[in-house]
């Protein structure tokens, strides 16, 4: 399975982030998005989603058979966003079991809602107590669960594990790696290391497009100066991220 970026553009205002962006992420690999602050990491994630719509070009879904999808579900793609968005009157146990229960057929995980949310460090009384009391952090690990235990065939991970204690994001970083065989992983990070460890590939969105790091460079001592030295060279005043 592909998912098949082609010819796209998008802007707000006056500020093009794509300027007739073409590219192709394929089933089996880890992808790395990095950029500068600004870029349009998150934007060009919401418009896989669905959630943005883009100026022009077109984004799909290629099946196995080679079939083309432009129309896809934002069913299919599992979304971990920067800001959560959860329902503050539920339980985290509860919204857990909710969720698992509706996507029952096509789970990832023999762990049940209380195993898995102990997996992410929430305890045992932390798992009844409501999402809207949950710290940032915490409110993070639910999204992320419910997120990765569902069989979606693309996942958009918008820099996953910034708030995760070490045990949390070990577990996370060996189910990102299981996920890979079965989907589309794209995760941002501002983590170099992390992207150098985890992906297979590091995508940069750099002057509007999105390049490929060579795999010369991702093995290279030199890689967190390469990714400094190309994005240096952008347009603009904004912080790398």
């Amino acid at each position: 399975m592909q998912l098949a970026l082609k010819n796209i553009n998008k802007s707000f205002d006056d500020k093009q982030l794509f300027n007739d962006v073409t590219f192709n992420f394929e089933t089996g690999k880890i992808y790395g998005l990095l950029g500068r602050n600004g870029a349009g990491k998150t934007t060009l994630f919401n418009c896989i989603a669905q959630n943005l719509s883009v100026d022009s070009g077109s984004i799909a879904i290629i099946d196995d058979a080679g079939q083309e999808n432009t129309a896809y579900e934002n069913t299919e793609i599992g979304f971990v966003t920067t800001t959560t968005h959860l329902p503050d009157f539920m339980t985290g146990l509860e919204f857990v079991h909710f969720v698992m229960d509706l996507n029952r057929e096509r789970l990832t995980t023999p762990y049940s809602a209380r195993e898995n949310l102990t997996r992410y460090g929430i305890n045992d009384s932390d798992q009844n107590k409501l999402l809207r009391d949950y710290s940032h952090g915490m409110q993070n690990k639910v999204q992320m669960l419910v997120t990765e235990v569902t069989n979606t065939p693309i996942y958009l991970l918008d820099e996953p594990l910034t708030s995760f204690d070490p045990v949390a994001a070990y577990e996370v970083k060996e189910r990102i790696r299981e996920l890979k065989s079965q989907a589309i992983v794209i995760f941002s990070t501002h983590i170099l290391e992390l992207a150098k460890e985890l992906c297979d590939e590091i995508v940069l969105l750099h002057d509007q497009k999105l390049e490929v790091l060579g795999n010369d460079k991702l093995q290279s001592q030199d890689f967190e100066k390469e990714i400094v030295t190309i994005l240096s060279e952008e347009h603009g005043n904004d912080t790398l991220s």
